[in-house]
């Protein structure tokens, strides 16, 4: 399984990268291989407000909907309008073409709360 070792991780699956000030946010290779193919992408509009531990949105897959769960609080301002045609890119290339969501966030410091790359690992190895 492909964990980055540049990313911070949430227990509900999603990555975290800084780039600058703002947050790029989509779901592990982890969370892909356990949902299947994936056929449908709900994500927010720019300008939402997201919380911490709040469903931002939704992924289906030929097997469920699973919620996509805000790894951090912020302002979204960037959407991969990308994924609406083409949402077999999570499972092509869930971190490079299939990021989500980019956000400005409220508190960095939430980032630094995240999982390591070697915590994540442990939690999906459980």
């Amino acid at each position: 399984m492909n964990t980055p070792k540049d990313l911070k991780y949430s227990a509900e699956h999603e990555w975290v990268k800084t780039e600058g000030g703002n947050v790029r946010i989509g779901i592990t290779e982890f969370a892909q291989s356990e949902l299947g193919d994936i056929v449908f992408v709900e994500l927010p509009q720019v300008g939402d407000e997201i919380k911490a531990g709040d469903p931002f949105g939704s992924v289906e897959s030929v097997k469920t909907v699973s919620e996509l769960y805000a790894p951090i609080s912020g302002k979204v301002l960037e959407v991969n309008s990308e994924l609406e045609d083409s949402p077999e890119f999570v499972n092509e290339s869930p971190y490079e073409n299939a990021w989500m969501i980019v956000i400005e966030p409220a508190d960095l410091a939430e980032v630094e709360a995240l999982l390591s790359p070697e915590k994540y690992e442990e939690l999906i190895s459980q």
